[in-house]
Order: C-alpha cells, then structure tokens, then sequence
C-alpha cells in the first residue's frame, strides 16, 4: 500500500483559484473516490489556505491520473482549469514525502503563519468526516494519528507557537506581558487602516475585553468597530477616551504627534496609577517620544516591534528546526510500520508455499513408503519441524529488517527469491 497526496496551497494558487476547489461536502465527494478501483483509502482537507486529497493505494502511478481526474471534475464541479493547468497550481507527494508533508501540515510547519493552532483542529476535523464516511481505512488511519502525535510533540518541545512575527501581533503579545489577561482590560485603536485591523484581529483572539476604534471619518471607525463589537469614535473624544483606556495602539495620518506628553501625562493623572501600555505603529509617529519619561506609561514605537519581530523571526527559525527534526523522526517510525505492514503478506505468503510443498511431497511418496498406524503421523511431525527450521531465519530476517527502502528492497528479493509471485 502506497500514499499519494495531491493539493493546492496559498503559496501555489491564488484565492480565486483555491475557492473554486473548497469542498461543502466532503463525504459524499470522498465515497464517489473510493469507489474507483484505484484508491482504497482517501481524506479531504478543504480550508482557506490549502485543498489536499491523501489516499492510500496499491497503485500510486493510476491513483495519480484518479487524483488530478477528481480535482478538475469533481471538486471543481467539472470547472477545474485543464490538467496541464491544474498541474502549475497543484503539488503532487508520494510515499516519505507524502508523510513528511502531512506530519508538517498537522504541526503547522507548513502554515502562512508558522505555529498557527488553527490548522491541527482542520486536520482533525478531515480526518474525523473521512472516517464517518467509511472511507479512512488502516492505513491512513494510522497516518493521521501519527500526524496529531507529531503535532503534540511539536508543540510540546520546540516554541514554535510562542513568539508572533507580525508587528500587530508582537504588540499584542507584549500587551499580555504587561497585563498577563486582556479580558478585562480596555483598548483604545486610534486609526481605521489594515494595520489597526490586523491589531483587532489579534486582541480579539486573546479575549480582549472592551473595544473602541477612534478616527478622523468617523464612518470608517464605525466599519470597522461594528466587525469586532467595539464602539466607534472620532478624534475629538480622545481626551475622553484615553483615560479609561489600558492598552492604546495608534496608526493614523498627521505631521506632528497626535498624542503628546502633556496629552498623556493629564491621562495618566485619571488613571490613578494604573499602568498605560501605548503602541505606536504610525509613520510618522503619532505618539511624542517623551512619554517614555513619564511613570506607568510603557511606549513602544514600530522600530521597537519589528526589532522584537525580527528576534522573533529568527528563534522561529531555530524552532522550525527542532520541530523538522522530530517530523523526521516520526516519519522514520512511520515508514518502518509501512514496511512491515507489507511484510505480513510476504511472510504469510512465504509459509503457505512452504507448506504446500510439504503437503505435496507426502501425498506423492505416502504410497510407497506404505506407513502404518501412527507412522503418518510422525512423518507430519518431523516434515513440519524441517519446514519450521528451514523458514524461521529468513521469516525472522524479514520480520526484523523492515527499515524503509532496503526493507522493501529485501521484500522483493525474497518474493523473487522463494517464486512467490
């Protein structure tokens, strides 16, 4: 039995390619897959990034030509690009690499943001429909609980989700450094533009508490606040807002800082010593450097950010090794199961032919020997312990030596070897 993926990702197809593969149903689609000769086992994992089928099959070339046939015509509804097209969009895995790419995928090494936990629930969650819908058989059962193994272990012994690298991200991660929860505390976004909304994104999904969006067209405020249930403002509340505000991030327009010292120091005043975490990504920046000098306000402009970023970027890379290593390390013991997996047929197969021949030959001569009585059944015995010995060093052998390539290597010779073919 083989494995043979073929897939789609954000590095190799653009949006508007990948959304015309995602699959509403992917049950359904992966039983009218199976029901091809050529794939016994089959998994769908449909998600905003990537569209990878894995199957298992004992005939990986014809499972490769079913494979790009159910891309174009099945999962694109018969409105897929034509198969050299599908070709330059598509990547095509088999055997070790096949492994190695789902064990990364799981462990999100293979992610646009590399550590995203999002990623392990998906595989989950494919793995979870293929096996509802009868189509996961031992094989790739096996596959996938290997995978959330190596995920586990990814996340257990490298720190690879730990440091964020977008600038949004490392300021709010250096917010909960400062105030260990974000659930009750109070952000202040000064601006409307991708990077306040790549922020929101990021403290909505560590549980801030309460939002409000600040900005001069007070519309965009209101767009973009009424998303993450926040409140919308215009910049002439900011004398009203900034003193019950824990966290203020500002990225807006404008010649001179729009949060001066003399601005932050009276709001430090209604505060009541209550620390105040200000992040400042705009370009020119929008909050005046001095604030560094004032008690309880930590400021952080976005030469500060992208100097933790690019930190970040390269313990991730450190990282990403350790967790490369332990994905070889579990494809390894992965294929040495495939290996032996096959060597149960090979053996079972090795026994019979044994057997027959044994059986064979005191048929052919039971005539002339003319036994009597128990005879027979000591010649059974002493056939059957020759035949036993004969066998259990190269069925040992076989049993042991099941390490990868060469194990399939000794496979074949002993089939070539024994006639077993």
């Amino acid at each position: 039995m083989k494995i043979v993926l073929l897939g789609m990702n954000h590095r190799t197809a653009p949006v508007d390619v990948r959304e015309r593969f995602a699959a509403d149903e992917p049950g359904v689609l992966l039983r009218k897959l199976v029901d091809r000769p050529e794939i016994a086992e089959a998994t769908l994992l449909s998600t905003c990034n990537r569209v990878e089928v894995v199957v298992a099959t004992e005939n990986s070339d014809a499972a490769k030509h079913v494979l790009y046939e159910f891309f174009a015509r099945d999962l694109a509804n018969g409105e897929g690009p034509a198969a050299g097209a599908l070709e330059e969009v598509t990547y095509l895995r088999q055997g070790r690499e096949a492994v190695e790419h789902v064990f990364r995928v799981a462990s999100s090494i293979d992610s646009m943001v590399v550590g995203e936990p999002q990623i392990l629930g998906q595989v989950k969650d494919a793995y979870r429909e293929a096996t509802e819908a009868g189509v996961a058989g031992p094989v790739l059962s096996r596959l996938f609980q290997r995978a959330f193994a190596t995920a586990k272990r990814v996340k257990n012994e490298t720190g690879i989700a730990q440091r964020p690298v977008s600038v949004a991200r490392v300021a709010v991660d250096l917010a909960k450094q400062i105030f260990e929860t974000l659930e009750d505390k109070s952000a202040l976004l000064i601006g409307a533009g991708d990077m306040i909304e790549a922020a929101l994104i990021a403290l909505h999904d560590h549980g801030l508490g309460e939002r409000k969006v600040a900005n001069r067209t007070v519309a965009n405020a209101e767009a973009l606040a009424e998303r993450f249930g926040g409140t919308a403002h215009g910049l002439d509340e900011l004398d009203r807002l900034l003193p019950d505000s824990d966290i203020v991030l500002t990225c807006v327009g404008g010649d001179a800082p729009l949060l001066t010292r003399k601005r932050i120091k009276r709001s430090l005043s209604g505060r009541r010593g209550r620390p105040l975490f200000l992040i400042d990504i705009g370009v020119p920046r929008n909050v005046d450097p001095a604030v560094h000098e004032l008690d309880n306000a930590y400021l952080y402009d976005l030469d500060d950010l992208q100097e933790v970023a690019a930190a970040n970027v390269k313990e991730r890379r450190r990282e990403s090794e350790r967790a490369e290593r332990i994905v070889y390390e579990e494809r390894e013991q992965f294929e040495g199961w495939m290996v032996a997996l096959q060597a149960v047929p090979t053996i079972r197969n090795l026994r019979d032919r044994a057997e027959s021949i044994r059986s064979g030959e005191i048929d052919r001569f039971a005539g002339r020997l003319r036994l009597e009585g128990g005879q027979n059944e000591v010649l059974e015995q002493l056939t059957r312990s020759i035949v036993n010995k004969l066998m259990h060093s190269p069925i040992a052998r076989l049993r042991d030596e099941t390490d990868r390539e060469a194990g399939l290597i000794r496979l074949e010779e002993a089939r070539r070897l024994f006639g077993l073919d």
